[in-house]
């Protein structure tokens, strides 16, 4: 009876389709495919192949995965559909493929090995190309510039890139800072990847995670994994025992040094509310450095961009390399600006005429350009009770601006607002805060946002970042404090391309958690991962004339032209 139902549905499917919207080819798929790889072990992968001569010949694409091969997140018949050969391949340990997944480390050689054995089939079109998002655009990098320096020859000839970056550790310890949403969340994402039947999977999937939620504020962060997960999860511990982005754990799985390297084609594709976009954007900022500029689009979404246009301006970047289709860009750049609700095309990120301005904190409670004489603001931290994390960047569905106005009202929060501004002002690019900061605690963290307040009172969230002092993994970096025991301490946070109105006016927020976003900070400057005393911090902001606090903010007053309205 399934059967029947299926079989009916598929034909109901066929005869509703709009022959205009049809893609070009039809499509075939040839299941299970096994590829060695250099060890003896073999991955599992699925080919798509369009039926019919294609021409001229379009690249043949690789997208690995370890979330299965048959979910949309790969495109892979929509890609088909476009005439490209696709091989989607189930990452080491996922998917049916052999051996034990172990995030991130495996590929590298992983990789290599099935594009040396990609280009070896008779169905390799000739060229080949890289697709995919998040951890799908990270086993693009791990062996696109490796391979573009070593084996040029089968080195990728273009890549597409969303939502991703290069290194998975500034991610999972942004700044000192554990990323426990993230870090957690996903771990139980991947552990029930082993939970037998796939309508288990999306029940779980789809209701709120309860036993996530009560995870997030066990202590120590080591016991987090077995509170939702009822046992340890071997990524999970790695992650939180080392806190030190320099040792060996994540250096050997960082390919940001090899970016620059990257001698193909490569389009890029992020939103301001995703989780990877600092890294993604610096990343872009390395292959303009290196004289080969991408293509990127920036625009109004978070990781999971159900309205990015990552995989129609994927096929067009392609086909206008290989296929010789015209332009659809009139330049390199496509970013959304926020608060104007428009898109820009842009010659370059950040745009020409972009300049920081310096506004400081005063303890009255200002922002403004103008030097402080003196003062301390000061606000109280209880890991016991921290400050919760309020929207920001995330994995979730409904990323994007958050009212701020009842959180502002908190005693652990301080906030610096500017006069209403007398003309619009845009910021684009990437705040940097420098505090002069002091705290009771060993270990201390500085969580900075901003926000656009508006005149009936809402306080909307536009960027945020945070850093740690005094823990484990800060050792290397933390500033000596001064002969009063302040330090000044550098926070950078997420780029943006926002406009704040004329008659809007710019708030600064200072806190010292976001949590569970990012865990707690216990305050003893013990390890993360074993940590279980908490201890009450007492914070101090100065604003000394000679050293006052301040925010630099990147203003752009340049020009550019405008594309269409959200």
């Amino acid at each position: 009876m399934t059967n029947l139902r299926r079989r009916l549905s598929g034909r109901l499917r066929r005869a509703r389709r709009d022959p205009a919207t049809e893609p070009p080819y039809a499509v075939t798929v040839r299941r299970r495919l096994r590829v060695p790889m250099d060890d003896g072990v073999e991955l599992i992968a699925d080919l798509y192949l369009p039926v019919g001569p294609v021409e001229p010949p379009l690249p043949t694409i690789v997208v690995r995965s370890p979330y299965g091969r048959h979910g949309s997140l790969t495109h892979a018949q929509a890609l088909a559909g476009e005439g490209f050969t696709v091989l989607v391949q189930s990452c080491r340990g996922t998917g049916g493929s052999g051996g034990r997944f172990r995030p991130q480390l495996d590929e590298q050689r992983d990789g290599m090995a099935t594009h040396r054995w990609v280009r070896r089939q008779p169905w390799c079109t000739g060229t080949v190309a890289t697709y995919g998002e998040s951890y799908l655009g990270y086993t693009q990098w791990a062996v696109a510039g490796r391979m573009c320096r070593e084996d040029p020859a089968n080195a990728p000839d273009a890549l597409c890139l969303n939502v991703t970056m290069a290194d998975f550790g500034p991610i999972t310890w942004t700044n000192g800072a554990f990323s426990l949403g993230g870090s957690l969340g996903w771990s139980r994402l991947m552990d029930l990847r082993g939970v037998r039947g796939a309508l288990v999977r999306a029940r779980l999937a789809r209701r709120p995670d309860r036993k996530l939620a009560e995870a997030f504020d066990v202590l120590p962060l080591s016991r987090g994994d077995t509170a939702v997960a009822g046992h340890p999860i071997r990524w999970y511990q790695d992650w939180v025992a080392h806190e030190a982005l320099t040792d060996d754990y994540w250096t050997q799985q960082s390919h940001t040094a090899s970016v620059p390297d990257v001698t193909a084609p490569v389009y890029l594709a992020t939103g301001w509310y995703d989780i990877f976009l600092p890294w993604q954007l610096r990343n872009y900022a390395q292959l303009v450095a290196a004289g080969r500029p991408p293509r990127l689009t920036v625009g109004p979404w978070g990781h999971r961009g159900e309205q990015s246009p990552f995989l129609a301006e994927s096929i067009a970047f392609l086909k206008e390399h290989f296929a010789g289709a015209p332009a659809t860009r009139p330049a390199p750049v496509r970013a959304f600006l926020t608060g104007a609700e428009q898109w820009h095309d842009l010659p370059a990120w950040p745009p020409p005429g972009t300049a920081a301005q310096r506004w400081h904190l005063h303890p009255s409670g200002l922002l403004d350009p103008a030097v402080p004489d003196a003062g301390v603001t000061r606000y109280s931290y209880d890991p016991d009770r921290p400050t919760p994390a309020l929207g920001g960047p995330s994995m979730g569905p409904n990323p994007g601006p958050v009212d701020n106005s009842a959180h502002e009202r908190r005693p652990d929060v301080v906030v610096f607002r500017s006069p209403p501004l007398e003309h619009a002002v845009v910021l684009a690019g990437e705040p940097i805060a420098r505090v002069r900061f002091r705290s009771t605690a060993a270990s201390a963290d500085l969580f900075i946002r901003i926000c656009d307040v508006h005149p009936d009172g809402r306080s909307m969230s536009v960027c945020d970042g945070i850093r740690r002092i005094g823990g484990i993994g800060t050792a290397a970096t933390d500033p000596r404090p001064d002969e009063d025991g302040f330090v000044t301490l550098d926070v950078p946070l997420w780029p943006a391309f926002h406009r704040f109105a004329a008659g809007h006016r710019v708030a600064v927020q200072v806190s010292s958690g976001a949590h569970p976003r990012y865990a707690r900070n216990p305050g003893t400057g013990e390890p993360a991962a074993t940590a279980t005393t908490t201890v009450r911090a007492e914070q101090e902001i100065s604003h000394d004339g000679a050293h006052p606090s301040r925010i630099d903010l990147p203003i752009w007053t340049g020009t550019a032209t405008t594309r269409r309205s959200r």
